[in-house]
């Protein structure tokens, strides 16, 4: 995800890819918080990512989220804490404070979203511990409910030698040392393709991930766009089709990862994402049938504003008012 959209390009089944040269490099708050139990995960979980610059409060207030009950900072990059993420570290630490008792009042819990469209820490030789060690201390230092890994290295997964699986398997393992389950949220925002079986990443993706890591990992935000694919409830929900058989909400849990760790994720607006935008009216009605065949798991948006509380309770169908 970069500052507007996530993607995988599909030309002639391939991917399109880019890399961005990055360094470790993330600032930590001097003001630290001792380490305590702050978050555990919501069911269903509601997530909003936020992106765009919205005010110099940051955060909108809580009453433009009512319906949500997670938003993501984005993003803590390799080169630093960027975008709303850099500027919610950078506010005084009493605002920072009433800020957060403000979402933790109304069950909203804030988390940062790590990397992004444009970072590639595989390719780019980051330390996996090293990085997680840096971004559990982020997370600590800045009264955080926790983490979301949205990993794009679409280099390194299309190489299909195991790196990138195994990259961020030990990054995951490292945050838990810091961030333990049950007191910090640890989420995937994987790309809906990598959780399906598919030549194109021979090593497994998140497939290899999940069984590595799996069990370390509240749930996973799903980017279903981007692909051209998702953009009706039955390639959404029962046959992806398309150059990524296997990766609709179904099939992914067909394919051993756990329906109720499975988010859906929509783009907020037209233009928060390439391809791959529903209605929430729409997605309202893909979400009743979702949950008519025992899925609970939850929606996410990219990102705040397209995306607020008259959004997510259209969203949300009729199955989880």
């Amino acid at each position: 995800m970069s500052s507007f959209t996530r993607m995988i390009a599909s030309v002639s089944a391939a991917l399109a890819l880019a890399s961005v040269s990055s360094v470790l490099a993330i600032p930590i708050n001097n003001n630290a918080s001792p380490l305590v139990s702050r978050a555990t995960a919501p069911s269903p979980a509601f997530v909003v990512y936020t992106d765009k610059f919205i005010s110099a409060d940051i955060l909108p207030p809580a009453s433009s989220l009512v319906g949500f009950n997670v938003i993501a900072l984005s993003f803590l990059t390799l080169r630093g804490a960027l975008d709303q993420a850099g500027a919610y570290a950078a506010l005084a630490p009493d605002v920072r404070a009433a800020k957060k008792a403000e979402y933790q009042a109304a069950g909203i819990n804030i988390v940062v979203s790590a990397f992004g469209e444009t970072d590639k820490p595989t390719t780019t030789g980051a330390d996996p511990v090293d990085t997680a060690n840096a971004m559990a201390q982020f997370v600590v230092a800045n009264a955080l409910d926790g983490i979301d890994v949205d990993y794009e290295d679409l280099d390194a997964m299309n190489k299909g030698d195991g790196a990138a699986e195994a990259w961020v398997t030990t990054f995951t393992q490292t945050l838990r040392q810091t961030l333990p389950q049950g007191q910090f949220l640890l989420t995937h925002a994987p790309l809906a393709p990598w959780l399906s079986p598919n030549q194109q990443f021979s090593a497994g993706a998140y497939l290899t991930i999940h069984k590595n890591v799996g069990s370390m990992i509240d749930w996973y935000n799903i980017q279903f766009y981007n692909q051209g694919l998702y953009t009706d409830c039955e390639g959404l929900l029962n046959a992806s089709g398309g150059p990524f058989p296997g990766s609709s909400l179904f099939e992914i849990a067909a394919n051993g990862v756990d329906l109720n760790k499975l988010v859906i994720g929509k783009p907020g607006g037209s233009a928060d994402a390439t391809n791959g935008f529903v209605d929430p009216t729409t997605l309202g009605t893909c979400v009743d049938q979702a949950k008519a065949k025992g899925w609970t798991g939850g929606i996410m948006a990219f990102q705040f504003p397209s995306a607020d509380s008259a959004w997510i309770a259209a969203a949300k169908g009729s199955s989880f008012q």
